[in-house]
């Protein structure tokens, strides 16, 4: 991806000079136990990464940090430059609205949002309640080297999906499957949260499709990296990864060839409009 020299973003907050508490401060070894007692009654791990910081109490507080002008963080401000760009243009075509782009929001180890604290064990992720973007940049060291899933465009993949997800936040979707959840069952209200993901990797997709048409900065090989990514952090591939077997159940995203399907049906229409398929069963 050719991204040097290219508008960069205003839109991110770098907390990372801000430090990062300790994991376990106060609970120490019985919070460690209590992590390992909720993932052996079935927790989702994901889930309980996010909970360690809470459950470890309060982080103490941190004198704010001078912000890292390195060469990673510049990446991604032109990644969110280009999905402001791109999504500014098509949001008022297809959705009659204006786009209001969201904050990045860079941290490192745990970081509060309005969502909570999160980990950072638990990977990027959007919270819808301050309309932020947040990600740790070691992830991208650990998407090439646990997952396999190497390049520029495959940490932009990463970053597509998550704006997938404020897409759905402004248009109300977002609430509209949160508020269905006391009407579900455990198990349906899941299967609903995994198709809101994989609408987000449809969008990611879509992102990618006018990017590469209009910007003229993605190729070929971009592509096959971030078809490569969405195989990587499949929650099939993940789990055997971690465990060893398979529990569709407790899919968080959807699987491999769920990630790669929608990501590539959004590159090849390149239409918003069909954003919704992703919750028909049998398509696309």
């Amino acid at each position: 991806m050719r991204w040097e020299g290219r508008r960069q973003s205003q839109n991110v907050e770098d907390r990372r000079g801000q430090g990062a508490a300790p994991m376990f401060v106060g609970g120490g070894l019985l919070t460690l136990l209590l992590m390992i007692a909720l993932m052996f009654l079935g927790v989702d791990p994901m889930q309980v990464a996010r909970m360690a910081p809470e459950m470890a109490g309060p982080a103490p507080k941190q004198a704010p940090g001078k912000p890292v002008n390195d060469e990673l963080s510049q990446f991604v401000r032109v990644v969110l430059a280009d999905n402001e760009d791109v999504w500014s243009r098509l949001f008022p075509q297809v959705f009659g609205g204006r786009y209001a782009p969201p904050t990045l929001v860079l941290f490192q180890g745990q970081v509060r949002s309005a969502c909570g604290m999160a980990s950072a064990a638990a990977g990027p992720f959007y919270c819808p309640l301050d309309k932020k973007v947040y990600i740790d940049l070691a992830f991208y060291d650990e998407l090439k080297r646990r997952f396999g899933a190497p390049g520029d465009f495959a940490q932009a993949y990463v970053i597509a999906h998550e704006i997938g997800h404020h897409v759905q936040n402004q248009l109300g979707i977002s609430n509209k499957v949160q508020s269905m959840r006391p009407r579900l069952s455990e198990r349906d209200y899941n299967k609903l949260s995994v198709r809101m993901e994989l609408q987000a990797d449809f969008l990611a997709g879509v992102w990618a499709h006018h990017v590469a048409r209009f910007a003229g900065t993605v190729d070929e090989d971009d592509i096959r990296e971030a078809v490569n990514a969405a195989a990587a952090i499949g929650d099939d591939r993940i789990q055997r990864q971690a465990q060893g077997y398979i529990v569709p159940d407790a899919f968080t995203h959807g699987s491999s060839e769920q990630r790669v399907r929608w990501f590539l049906y959004g590159l090849k229409t390149g239409d918003p409009r069909l954003m919704d398929r992703a919750f028909e069963v049998d398509s696309p």
